[in-house]
């Protein structure tokens, strides 16, 4: 017998997401329901009671307790995005529910940006083209301090799924690379060094931020650690802006002793007045690391993967642990 689906996400994710491929994928394997919840779950509570797969995505509504009690045949929720704690927490898991995320999927481009974005910080490339577009003559490459990616050394803050892919990236480079994480019991097996946080950014010319955003992590690269970076040192930040106390990195860069590249920051646009706005060492995108446009796709896919596991009586293969919950973004 086909699984019984329900697509749980807002309209515009829907149709990124679920790509003709995907669905006659998904058809094969499963039946979608003609339901679909967007602002709440509360008017599908009878479609609710024959749902096997809660397949969701960006947009989608809480999951509630209320929603799993009308739920009773429920095995798995499949999210064809990153985090599902915006609309899940525990008790999913702890009522015997699967768990799965396209987390992978999602990392996949924000590794490809971070490793695009320390090779390009080595060699000077966004604070001498923003010289060499003021000036408009060749910058006085001496004056630059370190310059190229030959031995040096990249310091990791996170040994997370992305800090994982950013590590294996990186093999392909004459790069030494550092990984700091509590977690990490093996950082050999990542082709790095491990060590503690201070060492780390004290040894590296770019630290590159892969932590979740935790209570822990909140606030973690704070003035003294950045005070700690040796001069002349790239930051860059694919992960969470709350994780650098950012007044701290502004007077660091706006001082020129260190750079930043910065896909994320807090606030998230940056006020207008900001200074890290308008400084040449400083290069900004607009949240573009994670998957967006056609990469998007690869969300959909992983997710079809996980339920035609499910359809297989085979385990999931991006099930979230109940252990691993408190450490997860």
């Amino acid at each position: 017998m086909p699984l019984t689906v329900m697509l749980a996400m807002d309209e515009a994710t829907a149709r990124q997401v679920m790509t003709d491929q995907v669905r006659r994928r998904l058809a094969a394997v499963a039946t979608v329901l003609p339901d679909r919840p967007d602002a709440t779950f509360e008017p599908h509570r009878e479609a609710l009671g024959q749902v096997e797969v809660l397949l969701t995505g960006w947009g989608c509504p809480p999951i509630t307790p209320e929603v799993l009690d009308a739920a009773p045949r429920l095995r798995a929720v499949v999210h064809a995005a990153g985090s599902v704690k915006t609309f899940a927490d525990r008790e999913v898991l702890e009522r015997g529910v699967q768990v799965s995320s396209a987390v992978t999927a999602n990392g996949i481009p924000v590794a490809e940006f971070a490793v695009a974005a320390i090779v390009l910080a080595g060699k000077r490339a966004f604070r001498l083209a923003a010289q060499y577009r003021r000036d408009r003559s060749t910058p006085d490459l001496s004056a630059v301090g370190r310059l190229g990616n030959y031995r040096a050394t990249i310091g990791l803050i996170g040994a997370s799924r992305i800090g994982r892919m950013v590590a294996d990236r990186l093999r392909g480079f004459d790069l030494d690379v550092l990984v700091s994480d509590p977690y990490l019991d093996d950082a050999a097996a990542l082709g790095a060094t491990g060590c503690d946080l201070d060492t780390l950014v004290a040894r590296s010319d770019v630290v590159s931020i892969h932590a979740p955003l935790l209570p822990g992590t909140t606030g973690l690269v704070d003035a003294a650690l950045l005070a700690r970076m040796r001069d002349g040192a790239v930051l860059v930040n694919t992960a969470r802006g709350a994780i650098v106390d950012q007044a701290a990195l502004e007077r660091e860069c706006a001082s020129g002793r260190l750079d930043a590249v910065l896909d994320v920051t807090d606030p998230e646009p940056l006020p207008p007045d900001s200074a890290l706005w308008d400084l040449p060492n400083v290069f900004i995108t607009p949240h573009l690391a994670g998957a967006l446009g056609n990469e998007i796709e690869r969300l959909g896919e992983l997710a079809v993967r996980e339920i035609e596991q499910l359809a297989a009586n085979r385990p999931l293969q991006h099930a979230i642990r109940a252990e691993d919950w408190d450490r997860i973004a």
